[in-house]
């Protein structure tokens, strides 16, 4: 079992095509069903959620491939992903 905190020390990496997104910074939540709906890693130029564009990478939960120890997996298309803050 893992927790938040455990998750922010995992980097996502793209297995499409090899990119790596960097580290994930937030998760999203409905908070109705009590689901995760989708992972959120800052975009480009971003370190820690600041100095830099207000963009992310979200990445939808049905996504994700596999969680590792030090990674996590996913299979999106990265330019479909980046999105405004």
């Amino acid at each position: 079992m893992s927790r938040i905190y455990d998750m922010r020390r995992k980097e996502v990496i793209n297995i499409k095509d090899g990119c790596r997104f960097g580290f994930l910074c937030d998760l999203e939540i409905d908070d109705n069903k009590g689901e995760v709906k989708s992972i959120i890693v800052p975009g480009p130029g971003r370190i820690f959620g600041a100095f830099g564009q207000d963009l992310e990478y979200r990445i939808p939960w049905e996504m994700v491939c596999q969680i590792g120890d030090d990674i996590i997996l996913v299979n999106v298309e990265s330019k479909s992903v980046l999105t405004e803050c």
